[in-house]
């Protein structure tokens, strides 16, 4: 049945559903966390562990997830993200020891929102778009920032008035009842179905189809796993995202506890977390698509920049405490730093496109995962240290520069243009080709 628009847009739809419950729903740990604490009396750092737990269980499964990818589809591998998230959520309620919860809120829900997040929809989701990969992935993704400003709060108000288990309850059934039938609607790639990237009509036999390759002799090597990881591009990769994810959660972990221990108000703390998200929404659609015509490279050094503006408004805060301050640090993380999401798939497959992506992106996320982790503990550790904030966001600082740089390292345009540099594939065309340089 042809419909009246690209098919690739109901990836997309589906796509931001997904990530609208299955990111938020994992997040909503934060909201049961405080009730846990109070009916079981467990001190705070166990009780937290199952949260942190999940995040080392998803970086290991992350390039099992990607195997899974290259092997059998997104259907298979959103629908054992939906039943692991779903399970974790519906048994968590039965929670009598803090094992329980490592288990359910830990492995399975990390475990399914590998599937469900990020790393799970950038396995596939850029092989439908070419021209407006940017775009799509910034729509698709700010669907985590919808869910976070509607999930969530309905999510406080069930634990306000019926509790934490009748919550987590709640949404387990909604991970099972919206995002089990709508994810068999996805396919891997556009030519799964007879159609093109982008929904481009197969070129004529007079006319020279479109190629966004630069480098010809790398984008032909067959990529596998154990290829690209022989490459210094996969180790500027590793490095870029291990960084990214660094400083994005260095930030979203200690902000709130930061904003309250110099003065302000927790009025004031939650409002920046919550408009952090909100304007993330517009920032990676904005910063997406400005990826298609200016290149990924200055998306991802934008998005650092944002990082640096924030932790840089972090510091002075603690000797100005300004509410001006405040919104200078929420408008460069949320409108620039979240613009990394819209790009996060885009940059690897610009690099290893192939039909062992998937093995490849889930080994970048990897070191991505390593990195999250990562970035919240240091950040404590040295505040622990030295009794306040100062050196660990000035690290962030310069974590967000080496970010920029290793990414423009890997330098995705090198390999395959985007849409709006595509005259300058052109122009190198006619000039004679040079081979790529693969590290041995």
């Amino acid at each position: 049945m042809r419909l009246p628009f690209f098919y690739g847009w109901i990836i997309v739809i589906v796509t931001f559903v997904t990530m609208a419950i299955g990111v938020n729903a994992r997040t909503s740990f934060s909201l049961f966390f405080p009730p846990i604490v109070d009916e079981f009396g467990w001190e705070r750092g166990v009780t937290a562990g199952a949260f942190s737990f999940g995040f080392l269980v998803s970086g290991a499964v992350s390039p099992l997830i990607g195997r899974m990818m290259d092997r059998f589809g997104p259907r298979a591998v959103m629908e054992l993200g939906v039943a692991l998230m779903a399970g974790g959520l519906l048994l968590a309620p039965l929670t009598t020891r803090p094992w329980h919860l490592y288990l359910t809120i830990g492995v399975m829900v990390g475990s399914g929102s590998v599937c469900l997040g990020y790393s799970g929809q950038s396995l596939f989701l850029p092989n439908w778009f070419n021209r407006r990969r940017g775009l799509a992935m910034g729509l698709a993704f700010a669907g985590v920032g919808i869910g976070s400003i509607t999930l969530l709060p309905w999510a406080q108000h069930m634990i306000e008035q019926t509790g934490w288990r009748t919550a987590c309850t709640a949404i387990g059934i909604v991970v099972l009842a919206v995002l089990a039938p709508i994810n068999l609607l996805l396919r891997k790639r556009p030519e799964d179905i007879g159609l093109r990237p982008d929904g481009d009509a197969a070129p004529s036999a007079s006319a020279k189809p479109i190629s966004y390759i630069v480098d010809h002799d790398w984008a032909g090597i067959d990529w596998t796993l154990g290829r690209a990881v022989r490459t210094a591009r996969f180790w500027w990769l590793a490095l870029g995202y291990f960084c990214g994810l660094y400083i994005w959660y260095a930030v979203q972990v200690h902000q709130t506890k930061y904003l309250l221990d110099i003065g302000f108000s927790p009025s004031v703390a939650v409002w920046a977390l919550g408009a952090v998200s909100l304007l993330g929404i517009p920032g990676q659609i904005v910063l997406g698509h400005l990826s298609d015509r200016l290149g990924r490279e200055w998306i991802w050094t934008a998005s650092c920049m944002g990082f640096v503006i924030c932790f840089a408004a972090l510091i002075a805060l603690a000797q100005s405490p300004s509410l001006m301050l405040v919104y200078v640090m929420v408008l460069a993380q949320g409108v620039l730093g979240y613009g990394l999401t819209s790009i996060l798939g885009a940059v690897v497959v610009e690099i290893f496109q192939g039909k062992h992506y998937g093995s490849i992106f889930g080994s970048v996320m990897l070191a991505a995962l390593a990195g999250g982790a990562a970035g919240p503990w240091l950040t404590g550790f040295l505040h622990d240290l030295s009794g306040n904030y100062t050196i660990a966001f000035a690290i962030g600082i310069a974590v967000s520069g080496l970010s920029a740089f290793a990414i423009w390292m890997a330098s995705p345009r090198k390999i395959r243009a985007v849409a709006g540099q595509l005259h300058r594939t052109r122009d190198r065309a006619s000039a004679p080709s040079v081979p790529s340089k693969v590290m041995k």
